[in-house]
């Protein structure tokens, strides 16, 4: 009964806080649209918004390690996928890039919102046009500087076990010539599992940035084998190897 008042609590915060957040945001967006043309400021506010529902709940402990292996570059960003709370912990990186996220989510007042005045770029999940669009507005945000950021699992992970990656990141890594970013979250499967919104008490949730995969490293490669490389490289940082 606890963990529910504490959920429900919680939940509130955010719906009260968002439609104060997304006014903010607004003027962010109003006044800085013009000369900001990759929105870094607006994605530097979200990813304040964001890290303050973590702050605001004690039980989840976020460590953030690697951060020194982010250059001044565009990447193209991959992640292992285990709970809606990876997202609220990326953004703790404090590191500009353009999410892909499924097309409901920017149907939520005010954080969708904000993800439509973000450029985030929209995914149906299964739809092949839905598909073909995404990859095109992910090459239009690279061209322009913008890193994206993907989770090649395609969907959240039911018991945390890393799934198998879909190509499309390595796709657009490859035919931009681009170095992959390789991120690997663990612990916050536990904290939110996939179908719940509960409280689970107290936990430690990682995120362990990992070296950048030059280009050159997979030039020769197919975006399958590309897929698997990194797929692995997170696998071990998890400890699933």
């Amino acid at each position: 009964m606890v963990d529910r008042i504490i959920a429900i609590g919680f939940l509130g915060f955010i719906a009260l806080s968002s439609m104060i957040f997304f006014l903010f945001a607004l003027v962010i967006w109003l006044t800085t649209v013009l000369f900001d043309k990759r929105l870094h400021i607006l994605h530097y506010f979200t990813s304040f918004w964001a890290s303050l529902y973590i702050w605001a709940m004690p039980a989840w402990s976020v460590s953030i390690e690697g951060r020194k292996h982010i250059r001044k570059k565009t990447y193209v960003v991959v992640s292992n996928h285990q709970s809606l709370l990876d997202i609220l912990v990326a953004f703790r990186i404090f590191f500009p890039f353009k999410w892909v996220s499924k097309a409901e989510i920017f149907k939520i007042p005010f954080i969708g919102w904000n993800m439509t005045l973000n450029r985030y770029i929209k995914l149906i999940r299964g739809d092949k046009e839905s598909i073909r669009r995404m990859l095109q507005d992910c090459r239009k945000a690279l061209a322009n500087g913008s890193s994206v950021f993907m989770f090649p699992e395609g969907t959240r992970s039911e018991t945390g076990r890393l799934k198998a990656f879909k190509p499309g990141a390595f796709l657009l890594a490859k035919e931009n010539k681009l170095p992959i970013l390789p991120i690997a979250i663990n612990g916050t499967n536990s904290a939110l599992p996939k179908h719940s919104l509960n409280f689970h008490g107290i936990h430690e949730i990682k995120v362990n940035i990992l070296p950048e995969v030059p280009y050159e490293t997979f030039a020769h490669l197919t975006d399958n084998e590309t897929a698997a490389m990194v797929r692995t490289s997170i696998a071990e940082q998890l400890g699933q190897s």
